[in-house]
């Protein structure tokens, strides 16, 4: 999956993760009050690098990111991804 910056940006405001503007762009998911996972993007725009990292930072399999990044992945969704997988 190719991610571009713009869709990472869509991604991060779907899953309601928690944005702050650094040397990157940091995005983290809270849950309770506890940052249960975190990634970040480079502020360059096109196509992102390490790519892979940021769907295994979301905790996401190759298809669950693919789906995240195709809009039909929805926030009670990745809260069931999340918990099926011991997180939450």
């Amino acid at each position: 999956v190719t991610v571009k910056a713009r869709e990472f940006d869509r991604l991060v405001k779907k899953l309601g993760l928690i944005v702050r503007d650094s040397r990157d762009i940091l995005a983290w998911f809270e849950c309770e009050g506890k940052i249960i996972t975190r990634t970040r993007r480079s502020k360059g725009s096109g196509d992102l690098p390490m790519q892979h990292s940021i769907r295994q930072q979301l905790k996401l399999n190759y298809e669950e990111f693919r789906q995240a990044i195709g809009c039909t992945l929805t926030l009670e969704g990745y809260i069931d991804i999340l918990r099926r997988k011991g997180l939450l």
